[in-house]
């Protein structure tokens, strides 16, 4: 009896290409942020070629899309990058093609600038005119050396009043690394949680309460996503859909809304400086160096993999060029 070529209705759909890099993000446990860079620099790819296939496209056609970001698009080197990444992980994860081609595509190099930095005087300019959680955040930039999705990541869990330490768990490089938390913070921070937990206790008794958990944590511990621990120590004012579990969620607060108050900050403050929220973090470590720290103990605290990355905070010390004196003043 001759085959039916009719398709069987049971048998599902392969998953779409775009779907197949979300799924292989997941994998790999990369940020929802990661995934969705990845989908849409493999998709403008995909249109950029007039919707042509991965696999029927090679060198030529990604070099041809590098050089018309840097040329027609005139993006950063950074950006430039990140594309090129999406690419690569899109060739060699999700379509499993090991094209010698992709590793000769020129890497576009980012220009090599010094760190801004604020002094004291105006990191405190900074903060006091920053008020409620947002000033807490900036004030563990500062105080800490966090990251900013370091800081919003923060769970309650990670933070040790006692030893007056703060855990960050897979910050840069999925890597953990313990730093101080500052004394002056302690009671701010605490009364802050305090309003946390009210916060969560309502979620609970209306039905919610659960928190994102990392690596697949909640399959293997499926109430720990709702116990105090695992929450975030800056949660959103409202509650959210998961883009992935498709669950109603309490997530942590946006970080567009601690980068929108500190650039009205740093404006209010009447401060020529372009400071964002990251230059907490390059001024803690200056300060750190200028009250004669030492820079392996810095690198420590920001979880640089290389001392020579921490090394570039020397080049901004309150000592003018390479910590030299001028001979003007010497007359």
């Amino acid at each position: 009896m001759p085959m039916s070529n009719t398709p069987n209705p049971s048998t599902p759909n392969p998953p779409k290409l775009l779907e197949q890099v979300a799924a292989k993000c997941r994998v790999k446990h990369y940020s929802i942020r990661t995934e969705r860079a990845y989908v849409d620099w493999i998709k403008r790819f995909i249109l950029h070629h007039d919707k042509r296939h991965p696999k029927d496209m090679g060198a030529a056609e990604i070099e041809a899309y590098l050089s018309h970001l840097a040329v027609a698009r005139n993006v950063s080197a950074s950006t430039q990058n990140q594309a090129k990444s999406a690419l690569l992980f899109l060739y060699k994860v999700v379509l499993e093609i090991e094209l010698p081609f992709l590793d000769k595509v020129t890497q576009a190099k980012a220009p090599k600038r010094l760190p801004v930095v604020l002094t004291q005087a105006e990191v405190l300019a900074v903060l006091t005119r920053l008020d409620g959680s947002i000033w807490l955040i900036a004030s563990l930039l500062y105080g800490s050396g966090l990251r900013i999705m370091e800081a919003l990541r923060l769970r309650v869990k990670d933070v040790d009043f006692t030893r007056r330490e703060i855990v960050v768990r897979d910050g840069k490089g999925f890597k953990d690394r313990v730093t101080m938390l500052p004394l002056s913070l302690v009671a701010p921070l605490k009364s802050h949680l305090l309003k946390v937990r009210t916060l969560h206790q309502e979620d609970l008794s209306e039905g919610f309460g659960t928190v994102f958990m990392p690596m697949a944590l909640d399959k293997k511990y499926p109430n720990a996503a709702k116990e105090w621990a695992w929450q975030y120590c800056f949660p959103s004012v409202k509650l959210s859909l998961d883009p992935r579990s498709k669950t109603v969620k309490r997530h942590h607060v946006d970080e567009k809304t601690v980068q929108r108050a500190v650039r009205k900050a740093v404006r209010l403050a009447d401060l020529t400086k372009l400071a964002t929220p990251h230059t907490f973090r390059h001024s803690f470590a200056t300060h750190l160096l200028e009250g004669g720290y030492d820079i392996r103990t810095v690198q420590e605290l920001l979880g640089h993999n290389d001392v020579s990355t921490t090394m570039i905070y020397t080049h901004v010390l309150n000592k003018g060029g390479r910590g030299v004196g001028s001979p003007l003043d010497a007359l």
